[in-house]
């Protein structure tokens, strides 16, 4: 019996190895080739035998990438936020209030979310122009919206129906509105589920590449997707893959620290309603 054990526990961490190797080493990978040059990036060292940044120096000083990163930042954190304040009041609407046609508004928001992003780049084009908002922040902040809302609603409703209804009715007697309950009793509660749906709209944003290539013109107005897109080389048959990769490095880092920070809450906020009782 001991020795099956033994082999379950030894056959489950070596398959955790495999995943955690089979995840990780691209990213290695990543860091590998940045710090190299030359003919050196065609050879396959698991580590560099002449370390060097150059390609990092490159990055920041042929082009304003630390202004893309900027850019990134900002539409990444405006569309979040205000994505987490409308998901958290259409959750109270269509988890707390009883109105007709609300599982259809609800299969409506998923629905949005099954359409490609080309389907709707024409649509959106004509939008953007009509607000006087082409290669702006606010153009990429008002597209990524689209992107993210279905997943912050789904994720912050299922949550929020998991909250006791006494605490609303306690709410109520006090003398306390809809908004109030919503942002000064339900908001606390929900940090989880909004830190969850937050951290996977802020990534959807960090990453969206067609949008802000077609929404933006000028190199000061770019995000870091379209930033690395558009790193050129000397001809048009040379790519400088050293500086390619040290800019995904340098895009990466940001996501895996608030990954780290956000991982608790993402993992309750992810299984939010999962388990009844």
């Amino acid at each position: 019996m001991d020795a099956r054990r033994t082999l379950r526990v030894a056959g489950f961490y070596a398959l955790a190895a495999v995943i955690v190797v089979y995840s990780a080493f691209p990213f290695y990978w990543a860091i590998v080739s940045s710090l190299k040059t030359g003919n050196a990036l065609l050879g396959t060292d698991l580590w560099p035998r002449d370390p060097t940044f150059a390609n990092y120096a490159a990055l920041f000083r042929d082009q304003p990438f630390l202004r893309n990163i900027v850019n990134s930042f900002a539409v990444a954190g405006l569309a979040t936020l205000l994505s987490a304040a409308v998901a958290v009041t259409a959750a109270f609407a269509l988890s707390r209030l009883r109105f007709r046609g609300r599982k259809l508004v609800l299969l409506g928001v998923l629905g949005v979310s099954m359409f490609p992003q080309i389907a709707v780049l024409a649509g959106l084009f004509e939008i953007v122009r009509f607000l006087r908002l082409y290669d702006t922040i606010m153009a990429l902040v008002l597209s990524n919206l689209l992107l993210m809302l279905p997943l912050t609603v789904w994720i912050v409703t299922a949550f929020m129906r998991d909250i006791a209804v006494e605490l609303e009715e306690a709410a109520i007697v006090d003398g306390a509105g809809p908004l109030r309950i919503v942002f000064t009793i339900f908001a606390p509660l929900l940090a989880p589920s909004i830190a969850a749906a937050g951290l996977l709209a802020f990534i959807t944003s960090w990453n969206e590449f067609l949008f802000a290539l077609t929404f933006t013109l000028s190199p000061d107005q770019r995000t870091v997707p379209v930033a690395i897109a558009l790193i050129s080389g000397a001809t048009a048959y040379e790519l400088p893959w050293g500086r390619i990769m040290a800019a995904s490095v340098v895009v990466t880092l940001p996501m895996v620290a608030l990954t780290l920070v956000f991982q608790r809450w993402i993992v309750s906020g992810l299984t939010a309603g999962s388990v009844k009782g």
